[in-house]
Parts: C-alpha cells; sequence; structure tokens
C-alpha cells in the first residue's frame, strides 16, 4: 500500500508578496530631489512631479494588487535637513484574509533638521478575517516638521462587505531628537463588528483614522474643531507634547476620505495629495 506524502509548504513560500522601500530626499537649488532609491518585491516608488514650494511628491505603488496572509513589506524613508516630502499611495491598500498567518507592515519615517514630511498614504481597508500587523516608527529632528495620517476601513460598505472577526495589531512610535513623544499600540481581534459597534469603540462606524501633526499649534486645533460638526461621522482633536493628533470614526470609507481631506487641510503646513481626489 502507498501512502501519501505530507504536502509540503515551501513551494508556497514564492506566492507571497513581499517588497521593500528605501529611499533618501535631499533639499538642493532647485528643490528637493531623490539621492537614493532602492526598489525590492512588489513595491515601487514613483515621483510624478514637484509641488509649489520645492516638496517632492512620491507615489507609492503595490503591483501585487494587495496583500494577504503572509505577505510583509518594509518601508524606509529619511528626509533630509531642508528637503521636503509629500508621500502617497496610487490606490487604497487591500488586506485580504488570510488563513493563519498576519500580513506584516514595518514603516520607518525619518525627517532632518528644517525638513518635512507629509505622510499622506491612502486607507487601508481590511476584508473579513484579515489579519494585519503594522509598525511605524518615525524620529524627526527638533525643527522638522511632520503630517502623518493612516486611514483604516473595515469592508467595504458599497459592496455589502462586513468584517465579522479577524486580527489588526497597529503599533505607532514618535521620536522627537530622540525622545519619546508618542506612543500607542491598537489591538482589534475577534469578534471586530460587535467591537466596532460599541459606543465606547466606533459606536457602529467601520472607518477610523488617525491624524498626527507636529509640531501642532493651537490655532489648528481650533481649526478643526471648528468643522466638526459638519461631519457624517466623528472626530476629536487634543494637543500635548508640542504635537496635535486628530482621531476620525466615519460610518463608511466614502464619508472617512472626505472628512479626512477637511481635517489634513485644516491643519494646515500641506494640501492631500490630488490622488485623494480620485
Amino acid at each position: 500500500m502507498t501512502v501519501n506524502a505530507p504536502l509540503r509548504q515551501e513551494p508556497f513560500a514564492a506566492n507571497r508578496a513581499t517588497g521593500r522601500l528605501a529611499c533618501s530626499v535631499v533639499a538642493a537649488a532647485e528643490g528637493s530631489r531623490r539621492a537614493r532609491l532602492h526598489e525590492a518585491g512588489s513595491l515601487r516608488l514613483r515621483f510624478p512631479n514637484t509641488e509649489p514650494g520645492g516638496a517632492l511628491e512620491a507615489v507609492m505603488v503595490n503591483t501585487a494588487g494587495g496583500m494577504a496572509g503572509g505577505d510583509g513589506f518594509d518601508i524606509d524613508v529619511a528626509v533630509g535637513a531642508g528637503a521636503k516630502l509629500t508621500a502617497t499611495t496610487a490606490a487604497a491598500e487591500k488586506i485580504y484574509r488570510s488563513l493563519g498567518p498576519a500580513t506584516e507592515i514595518g514603516v520607518k519615517l525619518s525627517v532632518g533638521a528644517g525638513g518635512a514630511l507629509a505622510w499622506l498614504p491612502q486607507e487601508t481597508i481590511l476584508f473579513d478575517r484579515a489579519r494585519l500587523r503594522r509598525t511605524i516608527a518615525v524620529d524627526l529632528a527638533g525643527d522638522s516638521s511632520l503630517i502623518l495620517a493612516e486611514a483604516v476601513v473595515f469592508g467595504r460598505s458599497a459592496m455589502g462587505e462586513t468584517v465579522t472577526s479577524g486580527d489588526f495589531f497597529d503599533r505607532w512610535r514618535l521620536r522627537v531628537g530622540g525622545t519619546l513623544v508618542f506612543a500607542e499600540t491598537l489591538r482589534l481581534d475577534g469578534a471586530v463588528a460587535e467591537r466596532l459597534a460599541q459606543r465606547a469603540s466606533a459606536n457602529g462606524g467601520v472607518a477610523v483614522a488617525t491624524v498626527l501633526k507636529y509640531p501642532g499649534d493651537e490655532p489648528s486645533i481650533a481649526a478643526v474643531r471648528g468643522i466638526a460638526q459638519d461631519f457624517r461621522g466623528e472626530v476629536g482633536v487634543s494637543g500635548w507634547n508640542g504635537l496635535a493628533l486628530a482621531r476620525l470614526v466615519a460610518p463608511d470609507g466614502a464619508s472617512l476620505r472626505r472628512e479626512l481631506f477637511a481635517v489634513v487641510t485644516a491643519l494646515g503646513g500641506t494640501t492631500p495629495p490630488r490622488l485623494w481626489l480620485n
């Protein structure tokens, strides 16, 4: 009698999407320009134009068309002294369901003296039973500036999708001059839809975002509060340790994008990328 051998897992590793981006930007007489770029796997970085004021625009592209369990991205962006960079993505990133391993995304950002970074990717869409582990580490010089916005949508409401279960781990660390000024870790797992429905969580909303600005000031915080009454969802904004932080909850992804655009504009310092309007 012939006994079938166990199915080997090694060949399927080739089906995993992996990617790495490492980029540095420097100041030049004609405006900011890239100094170094390394691309590997399914990640690409394109520079369509230079914005008014000399800021370089960068667009990240995932040629794999989405991410699933076992996929991994590693992104390292360095903005040199006096340089300016606005970074976004060509489309919303989709995280599909996993049968076991998590999708891993590691983001490392640094800004030198007098530099400015606007990190404004389009939203991340989680599908039912997705498992995502993301870390974002930011190092700023004391006189640099940053605006960072990350949005997460739990299922596409327009398609009738619901994220009933999944696992989302999100770890942020921000250091200024080597000193830790902001740290948080979010873990949302198990019965995701039930947790989002709770009033203390998202009160039924399925789209959330965080916007962090450094340095933050009271006028920009007041500007966000002044437009909050026009939103379908909710927004809260506060400031401490020299930074401003806004959190948004919306009933769907389309509402979140509109309101996130308004919050980023109100905080000042940058204009959201034109790709957000597509």
